[in-house]
């Protein structure tokens, strides 16, 4: 309860400090700024008081951000020990393992579908990792994130476009997510509209023979964000409670 209520007033703090100087972790010889005028004591409790129901709705976000950087700590720690040669070697031999099984007992279309998902999924977590050991804040939110993301996404895809039995279980529900995505996020401005009228999710890419192209830019467009607000979400985590003291 101490640590939640902490990580409140932190947060409230870093939203004080955006306008206000000295509230985030002052210095301990210049101490915390406090108004001095009646003008400033409005302005500096006004903006208190705008924070606070910011705060309420980000703290939810900030605990998915605690979570993930909980987990991405446990992937780096494990990069770290078997280098990105070793992550890659890993995931090759997972995802290979799971094709030789699939090969045994399943149709060869199953073969090619687990096989695609398989190099997908290699070259994301391979790209994630190295990205990731690249060092830097703005490196992992910007690359190492995002080909995170698309390594978990991409390859059921993927391994959908060569099968038909996981194409009826996946195309359609994305084709729906696509729908509502349009109607709701972006639907300002018609961007929705202007998406329809330039492209056709079932048959983009048929006309350079790549069939099921624009599901696959679909998922990389919905990887590549949700990846960047996640590292957004681990910065904000860092701020408000570093590494070091979660």
């Amino acid at each position: 309860m101490e640590a939640l209520f902490l990580d409140v007033v932190r947060l409230h703090e870093t939203w004080m400090e955006v306008v206000f100087p000295r509230q985030l972790d002052p210095s301990a010889v210049l101490g915390k700024w406090k108004p001095e005028t009646a003008v400033q004591s409005v302005g500096y409790y006004l903006w208190a008081v705008l924070g606070a129901p910011l705060v309420a709705v980000a703290y939810p976000l900030l605990l998915v951000g605690f979570a993930t950087r909980y987990y991405a700590a446990k992937l780096d720690s494990a990069v770290t020990r078997i280098g990105v040669a070793g992550a890659v070697v890993v995931a090759a031999v997972v995802w290979g393992t799971l094709t030789v099984i699939t090969h045994l007992q399943l149709p060869f279309d199953a073969v090619i579908a687990v096989g695609a998902a398989s190099a997908v999924a290699v070259v994301s977590a391979a790209f994630a990792a190295g990205f990731s050991k690249l060092g830097g804040r703005f490196v992992s939110v910007l690359l190492a994130y995002p080909f995170a993301m698309t390594a978990l996404f991409l390859p059921p895809v993927v391994a959908a476009l060569v099968t038909p039995t996981l194409e009826e279980l996946i195309l359609p529900p994305s084709y729906e997510l696509a729908r509502w995505i349009l109607d709701t996020f972006l639907s300002v401005g018609g961007i929705n509209e202007t998406l329809r009228g330039a492209f056709d999710l079932e048959t983009f890419g048929e006309q350079w023979g790549l069939p099921g192209l624009g599901y696959v830019l679909m998922w990389i467009g919905i990887s590549v964000p949700l990846g960047w607000f996640l590292g957004l979400l681990v910065a904000l985590a860092n701020l408000i409670r570093p590494a070091e003291d979660a």
